[in-house]
């Protein structure tokens, strides 16, 4: 199979898509049914997977500021859609994935992942013209793809919800964490803790861009009203990358690192992530929704106990290897951090029960599942079909 995979997530600062997409590219290229995998990054097509590479400012600053302006966005979005389009005019023979909701025009056969809905159910989550955008972009998605791939059950389902799409034609093909992200032993966590200016087993930790659907003041108002002691001891340890509608959260973590029981790290690479979950000693993921929730796997696979919200597909994702509980409860998660905290015989199990549970996922199984999604694809099996303007279902 020849197959041409949309990159542009591959971006500073590198996000959950950015990482699906990554890993995705490399375990695709170990496969031997896939014979050519080229990369079409921006508006270029590559034979060489991009790199986040270093941020940029002052483009990007203004990208945001034009953005809101409809005449400008739609402007763009037509432009991009044609670029995209002519990099990919002559390879119809190649079967192109959209990793990132969007489908550019193609010849040939097209895949395109959703990894959730919440630009549909959780729209006032995100600023107003981006779901304007992303909007506009499933819809010609939808209308060019035969075959939706998502990452969780739940995702599936409310995909097939939201567009009244068969459930058949919509594949779920769960994600994976990096090898990297294993249990460290102690003279392995010196050195990266002590840059970051922490101690092994000296912090509660939470990971994900700094937004609203995350749930972090609700986080930070629980890990208030634990004893000072416990605050004092294992201090909450914030890392992300700022996101949107943020200034509340900026300023209660500045309150809170005022008061000496939270330190806020920003975006970390990479590279630093697996030593400062393995280091902590409870990762907390409050979040409202996700469609994975990729932090909470990630966490398991360290061995550090997890305290998940149960919305959405982290239920799924955590099975009952975490301790779960209902985001907006900020009584019962001040409970559960008091519990995981100082509750040695359940903090054992949950570690156990983390590693367990992370075993069962595999970048290896996700790009072979994808790689047979290409295969179904390309022999219209249980795909649906497109025909000009319109959309028919495959033989199944």
């Amino acid at each position: 199979m020849n197959v041409i995979l949309a990159t542009e997530s591959i971006r500073h600062p590198l996000t959950g898509i950015g990482r699906y997409t990554h890993e995705l590219a490399r375990h695709l290229a170990e496969l031997p049914q896939i014979e050519s995998l080229r990369f079409l990054h921006g508006h270029r097509l590559s034979e060489q997977l991009p790199k986040p590479g270093v941020a940029r400012t002052v483009i990007p600053w203004i990208g945001d500021r034009l953005s809101r302006f409809h005449w400008t966005l739609d402007t763009y979005q037509r432009l991009n859609q044609v670029a995209k389009a002519q990099a990919l005019r002559g390879s119809g023979a190649a079967i192109f994935h959209g990793c990132n909701y969007s489908l550019p025009h193609h010849d040939g056969p097209c895949v395109v992942t959703f990894h959730d809905m919440s630009i549909y159910r959780w729209a006032q989550c995100h600023r107003a013209d981006r779901v304007r955008y992303m909007r506009k972009e499933v819809a010609l998605s939808l209308r060019r793809t035969q075959l939706i791939l998502t990452v969780s059950e739940f995702s599936r389902r409310e995909i097939a919800a939201q567009f009244d799409w068969p459930l058949q034609h919509i594949r779920a093909i769960p994600l994976a964490c990096s090898g990297a992200f294993r249990p460290h032993n102690e003279a392995e966590l010196v050195a990266p803790l002590q840059a970051a200016g922490l101690r092994q087993d000296g912090y509660s930790l939470f990971v994900g861009t700094i937004e609203p659907r995350k749930n972090l003041l609700n986080l930070m108002d629980a890990y208030a009203q634990l004893p000072a002691a416990l605050r004092a001891r294992w201090p909450l340890v914030v890392v992300g990358h700022p996101g949107w509608n943020s200034s509340a959260e900026h300023e209660r973590m500045r309150l809170a690192e005022q008061a000496g029981w939270l330190r806020y790290l920003g975006y970390i690479e990479d590279i630093r992530l697996p030593a400062l979950f393995a280091g902590a000693r409870l990762f907390v993921f409050p979040s409202l929704y996700e469609g994975f929730g990729l932090p909470v796997l990630e966490a398991m696979a360290t061995g550090t106990p997890v305290l998940c919200s149960d919305a959405a597909a982290l239920p799924e994702v955590s099975g009952e290897a975490a301790a779960l509980f209902e985001p907006m409860d900020v009584k019962a998660l001040a409970a559960h951090l008091a519990r995981g905290l100082e509750d040695e015989a359940w903090r054992t199990a949950a570690s156990a029960a983390g590693r367990q549970r992370a075993a069962q996922f595999s970048w290896q199984r996700c790009a072979e599942l994808t790689a047979q999604a290409y295969r179904d694809v390309l022999t219209g099996t249980g795909t649906v079909r497109r025909t000009t303007g319109s959309l028919v279902s495959a033989t199944t």
